[in-house]
């Protein structure tokens, strides 16, 4: 009974091990997504999606349709306020692009 409570520790302890590495990788990927600098609207990728800030400033826009907003766009990140079109920086959450697509 001894040998076998042994075996269950070993087996556990080397799985452990062989987890932590995806696991801090996970967490590292967590904490960096979290200190991504806001997009500048000036940007070029930003400018050629029309990006703005405020969904309200892009109500002349064609594409533009009253509730659109980075935040319940499927390409917006809630945790991190990131977008998916722009890997490199977060978004304002009541802001607005042109590739906004419907988040269900």
């Amino acid at each position: 009974m001894a040998n076998h409570s042994r075996r269950d520790f070993m087996r556990n302890s080397v799985l452990s091990l062989a987890a932590l590495p995806l696991g801090a990788s996970v967490l590292s990927t967590r904490v960096l997504a979290q200190d991504l600098p806001r997009l500048d609207p000036s940007n070029e990728q930003a400018q050629a999606l029309n990006y703005v800030e405020n969904a309200a400033d892009a109500a002349d826009h064609p594409a533009y349709e009253e509730g659109e907003r980075c935040d319940n766009c499927m390409f917006f990140q809630a945790g991190t306020e990131g977008c998916q079109l722009f890997p490199q920086n977060s978004v304002e959450p009541g802001g607005w692009c042109q590739s906004w697509t419907t988040a269900g």
